[in-house]
This record gives structure tokens, C-alpha cells and sequence, in this order.
């Protein structure tokens, strides 16, 4: 455990080469991968000042902050890992809510798993032999995979598919094992799989909200927060931001999605 803070460092240093020592440290939820990358880059070329970001899981980086990683802003997908932070006074404050996300059905060009957003023929397949390896998140430490877990359970598949899972250390691993053919499926955020890149290998259908508990995503200044960690956050709620999140498949708070 007394490795994790270096860990994350060396991370968030092979992340960013060449960038000052003024950029604030940033840790995100996997699911952020192509939004906050491209609210990053628009930050910018807007203010022309630049920010590390890691991803990963959302439990994992609580664990890492807890046993003194040195990020400053901290955005989870999954509320309850903030609201642990701030009871246990890692954070400035109890943080706001900046996103709230979905889960979808991956299939991958090729697989014999149809496209079938209603999951039957995902239970067919598991009777018929048809599906081999399915990828979700960890939902031990990663809020998508436990939302995969629950969608999976409502729809009475989890027993017979648990044994076949391959199981993603964050959500963009998982995302990896959907769409790079070694599972016939999997269940993803629906952020990850509206990337140019991933929506070629595959077909994405977005899951029902209802059939997970909500994936309130959650940022907070953590109490080592800098000034230009508290300006990066600030500028996470600007219409420009707002728009990448909309566009990369999240629903905002307040609004309808």
C-alpha cells in the first residue's frame, strides 16, 4: 500500500511529458477517457494552461488518496467515493455533481452475439454456447461494473454468465476486451464506445437507466488543490465542457439526458 502514491505519480508523469510542474494532478474515472481529454485540450487552447490526468477506477483512486497520492482534483463515477473522501476530510469540500452516465451493450464486428438491447438473445447465447468471454468492469472497485453487475442480475443473466466474465481493472479496460474481438461482448460505459475509434469495431446500444442505480459522477478539490486545479474545476462547468460531456454521452445534472 505505501507504494500506491508513487504509483500514481510515475502515472500521471508518463501521462504528460514535457508539461510544467504547474499542472495540477488530476485523477478521473475511465469512463472520462475521450471527454476529459477533450475538455483538457480545450481548457488549453482557451486559458493556455495544461493539466496531468490519470484514469482509472474510481475505488482505486480513493484507496490512492487516502494513502497519500498527490492529486488535487479528484473526478469519480460514482458519487459515494467523494462523499467517503469528504466524511473522512481528504477534500475542501463534499464536492458537486458534473455528469451522469449510462451503460451499453458492446457487440463486436464479427461476434455471433446480436445487437439486442433488450439482452434476450444475451441470455440465448449463454444457453447455446454462443458467448465464450463477456467483458464488464470490475464491480468490486469500478462503478460501471457494478452497474453491469446489477443489469445483469435484474435480467436474471448472472449466475450463468459470472463464470465467463473477463473482468476490466477500470471501465476503459473493459472497453478494451469488448471491442478488441477476445470477448463477444461486454457491457461498457456508452461514453467510451461513441469514440470514432471504438464505434468502428463494433455496435453500441445504450442500456436503460432503470436498470442500474444511478451513475452520479461526482468532482471535489481535495485539500492539497492548487490555484490551477480550482481553475481547471471551475471551467469543468462552463457551457463549452458542459457541451463535451453532452456530446460524449453523458446526461448533466438537473437536465435530462
Amino acid at each position: 500500500m505505501r507504494a500506491l502514491p508513487a504509483l500514481a505519480f510515475a502515472m500521471l508523469t508518463a501521462l504528460a511529458p514535457g508539461v510544467g510542474a504547474r499542472a495540477p494532478a488530476i485523477a478521473a474515472a475511465a469512463d472520462l477517457k475521450y471527454a476529459l481529454t477533450e475538455i483538457a485540450d480545450a481548457y488549453r487552447r482557451d486559458t493556455g494552461n495544461e493539466v496531468r490526468i490519470a484514469f482509472g477506477s474510481s475505488g482505486n483512486f480513493t484507496q490512492q488518496i487516502e494513502n497519500g497520492a498527490p492529486f488535487e482534483l479528484f473526478l469519480s463515477a460514482d458519487e459515494a467515493y467523494v462523499d467517503r473522501l469528504a466524511a473522512r476530510g481528504f477534500t475542501r469540500d463534499a464536492g458537486a455533481l458534473y455528469a451522469i452516465g449510462r451503460v451499453a451493450l458492446f457487440v463486436p464486428n464479427g461476434s455471433p452475439l446480436a445487437a439486442d438491447a433488450t439482452l434476450a438473445d444475451l441470455g440465448l447465447a449463454l444457453r447455446d454456447g454462443r458467448v465464450k468471454r463477456f467483458a464488464i468492469a470490475n464491480p468490486d472497485h469500478a462503478p460501471y461494473g457494478r452497474a453491469a453487475r446489477e443489469v445483469l442480475e435484474r435480467h436474471r443473466l448472472w449466475p450463468a454468465i459470472s463464470p465467463l466474465l473477463v473482468q476490466g481493472e477500470n471501465a476503459s479496460q473493459a472497453m478494451q476486451f469488448a471491442a478488441s474481438g477476445g470477448a463477444q461482448g461486454g457491457i461498457v460505459p456508452w461514453s467510451l464506445t461513441r469514440a470514432p475509434e471504438v464505434a468502428r469495431l463494433g455496435t453500441a446500444l445504450p442500456l436503460p437507466a432503470e436498470w442500474h442505480r444511478p451513475l452520479r459522477q461526482k468532482m471535489v478539490l481535495l485539500k492539497s488543490a492548487g490555484t490551477h486545479a480550482v481553475a481547471f474545476h471551475d471551467w469543468l462547468g462552463t457551457p463549452m465542457a458542459r457541451r463535451i460531456f453532452v456530446r460524449h454521452g453523458f446526461a448533466l445534472p438537473g437536465e435530462t439526458g
